[in-house]
């Protein structure tokens, strides 16, 4: 299992900056292409544009996770001429806790060294064995780090704290595959608040929907539009005149949920909205609850409603259970009820067209 984990990593990188003040990838096992380091370059802290340090960052750029720990290089004796430097780890899977423990051992050992040869030795080791130990610089053991805890870690009670009964605008969007971006200034409430939000959907346990920091950028800007739906955050306030990337729009610093006039038809909130609105009210402000808990309640309502429309559909020897408008008309939902329903089966794969 250690083993297999360990194969999700792709790459481990380093940038500098120095005392020109000018941030540089000096080096890269085994491989990092082009854009990506252009890419890697802009979300780390350490160019001209950037002027807060943000000691672990996190995101998503066309199926790559990246993971950068940032440290001060100024009182290492190793490192002449270094103010601060990132160590960049790259890979298949979404798990900051266990990439930002691994970055930490490797910043430790450059500190100490000053070379990346150590890192290399490390990298390889936690390759191979899924384990790196060093009593100077910790150890680290991949098999420590669950993705379940990765994708349980953000706090659904929190989200719902904080916009009440708006709460079901963000399910129903992520229900039916819609475009979520959130805007927040700083990059940590961002990333805390988006990962999240796949929980809403814990059927489908796709954390690959979630591109955590997106900048303002042509290339990430097209690499996102490809995607189906998603849920994007920015740190750019630009982004709120952005229509033709959002369906849902997230003030998260003003706590605002603004839909898009263009998505307002699928959107359309009824009984069943009011009703999942009022449980995962409930449940998450159940002192008794935790986080995973309200997750597990959401859930099932969730299932609930699956069940309820695959019991809908037709099934043929041949075919998969399909669901036709002319069905859920002859059920007489009401008209929010048939709409939702109706998109749902097309975000499921289960619509006849």
């Amino acid at each position: 299992m250690a083993a297999a984990e360990a194969h999700l990593m792709l790459s481990v990188g380093l940038i500098e900056k120095d005392t020109n003040g000018d941030a540089l990838w000096v080096w890269c096992y085994p491989s990092v292409s082009a854009e990506l380091r252009e890419l890697l370059l802009r979300k780390c802290c350490l160019t001209a544009e950037n002027k807060l340090l943000h000691t672990f960052v996190f995101g998503q750029f066309r199926r790559t996770w990246y993971y950068i720990s940032t440290v001060g290089g100024q009182d290492a004796a190793a490192l002449k001429k270094v103010t601060h430097f990132s160590i960049v780890l790259t890979a298949k899977d979404f798990n900051p806790e266990k990439y930002a423990a691994f970055s930490r051992v490797l910043c430790r050992m450059y500190i100490k060294h000053g070379s990346p040869v150590r890192m290399m030795e490390s990298y390889i080791a936690v390759l191979t064995k899924g384990v790196c130990q060093s009593e100077e610089n910790g150890s680290f053991l991949i098999r420590d780090y669950d993705v379940r805890k990765a994708y349980l870690a953000g706090s659904i009670k929190d989200v719902v704290s904080q916009f009440g009964i708006e709460t079901i605008i963000l399910y129903t969007a992520l229900m039916l595959k819609k475009r979520v971006v959130v805007h927040h200034p700083r990059i940590e409430a961002l990333q805390e608040f988006t990962r999240t939000l796949p929980a809403l959907v814990w059927h489908r346990k796709d954390w690959s929907i979630l591109h955590p920091y997106v900048h303002l950028n042509d290339n990430e800007l097209h690499s996102l539009k490809v995607c189906t739906g998603y849920v994007a955050g920015f740190t750019d306030p630009e982004v709120s005149s952005r229509s033709d990337l959002y369906d849902v729009y997230v003030n998260l610093q003003d706590s605002e949920i603004t839909v898009s006039p263009h998505a307002k038809e699928a959107m359309t909130m009824g009984k069943l909205h009011k009703d999942v609105g009022q449980l995962i009210i409930q449940s998450a402000e159940d002192p008794e609850r935790s986080d995973s808990q309200v997750i597990k309640d959401i859930s099932i309502k969730t299932r609930e409603i699956l069940n309820s429309l695959a019991s809908l559909a037709e099934t043929t020897e041949n075919e998969n259970s399909k669901i036709t408008l002319e069905m859920l008309q002859q059920r007489r939902f009401p008209p929010a009820t048939e709409n939702f329903l109706y998109h749902l089966a097309a975000a499921e794969q289960m619509l006849k067209i």
